[in-house]
């Protein structure tokens, strides 16, 4: 896929425009978001993504634009698992509901601007060595194992957020007020000395956080397609989305049960799939003598059907626990009438 000079410059000027506009309005109105308004906006960003897949089609033939779509719905699929650790920050920080849209804007803009940076620095190491392949691959594996193992071994009482080692340095380099009086800005006077806000430490945690998940979802959206243009175009369009669903779903989150599971496994296809075709252009002299492998490399049209079968599967799943659970909840009072203190009645 050839793009032109011209047509990087133009995306990253929209690209730029658009989250500028976003930040300004948010940053002189914030507020909760009402259902419609982020089910207005989710639906035009979804439509702009099918409408981008479509225009890739036109000009570039079908196996491009399957490419892109396989890879945005991999990275949404991921990034509504962040979404998880985004609802843990805003709670252990306590930002007010009329704030949490702004803060969570500049932590994906900030969140953009860096896996374009791993964007880059991966397409140029697929270019050079085929063999990062493997790396991709073999970590892959190695992550969605971890995440099996974690969701299965799952206890609600253990979910927190740590803070890593920058924000902790920030918060012993910095004086940080905690007062939300400040509103949306970064930087605010207290008692003539300048101090850090909450909004800026928050937005810290949301890019750094989500920063952590790029480690993953950056090699595995190269496992469906190479071209860095479509890499890019598919966070772009998956990020830009991320906070209508992250309103819009809600509680909703809380049922996606099953959703650790179904991403390890999906994480795991696609890290064979990178096993797979660094074997099919293998080049290193201690496998095979350097020879490729005469193995099969997964079609486009399989991942994309693997995905969407992968995706289906878990929120059926996960949705039809979630229903079980609320209907044996809602009969226990009447199987068992001594249950009828104020905290039980919470605890459903």
């Amino acid at each position: 896929m050839n793009v032109p000079a011209w047509v990087w410059l133009t995306t990253l000027l929209v690209i730029g425009v658009v989250f500028a506009f976003d930040l300004l309005v948010l940053g002189r109105r914030p507020h909760e978001p009402s259902r419609r308004e982020v089910g207005v906006a989710l639906s035009i960003y979804v439509g702009l993504a099918v409408l981008f897949g479509l225009g890739v089609l036109v000009v570039s033939g079908g196996q491009l634009a399957a490419e892109f779509y396989a890879g945005w719905l991999m990275e949404y699929s991921l990034s509504i698992d962040n979404l998880f650790i985004f609802l843990i920050i805003m709670a252990k920080f306590g930002v007010p509901r009329k704030y949490q849209q702004f803060a969570l804007m500049v932590g994906i803009v900030m969140a953009l601007a860096m896996r374009a940076v791993f964007i880059l620095v991966g397409a140029a190491a697929i270019e050079r060595w085929s063999w990062v392949f493997y790396v991709f691959g073999a970590f892959l594996i190695y992550t969605a194992f971890r995440l099996a193992t974690e969701n299965l071994g799952h206890d609600e009482q253990e979910d927190d957020f740590q803070e890593n080692a920058l924000l902790r340095w920030v918060e012993r380099r910095f004086p940080v007020t905690q007062s939300w009086d400040g509103g949306t800005r970064l930087r605010v006077v207290e008692s003539g000395k300048r101090v850090l806000t909450p909004m800026a430490v928050v937005v810290l945690a949301l890019g750094t956080t989500d920063l952590l998940f790029a480690l993953d979802s950056i090699p595995a959206i190269f496992g469906l397609t190479q071209e860095p243009y479509l890499v890019l175009m598919a966070n772009v369009f998956a990020l830009m989305g991320l906070r209508q669903l992250y309103f819009l779903l809600g509680d909703l989150l809380t049922r996606l049960v099953y959703l650790g599971l179904g991403l390890s496994v999906l994480l795991a296809f696609i890290g064979v799939k990178l096993i797979l075709h660094a074997m099919h252009e293998n080049e290193l002299p201690f496998l095979n003598g350097g020879e490729h492998f005469g193995v099969p490399e997964v079609p486009i049209w399989l991942s994309l059907t693997a995905i969407v079968v992968i995706l289906g599967v878990t929120a059926l799943a996960s949705l039809t626990k979630s229903r079980r659970d609320a209907a044996r909840g809602a009969t226990e009072p009447e199987d068992q009438p001594q249950v009828s203190s104020p905290e039980a009645r919470d605890d459903r």
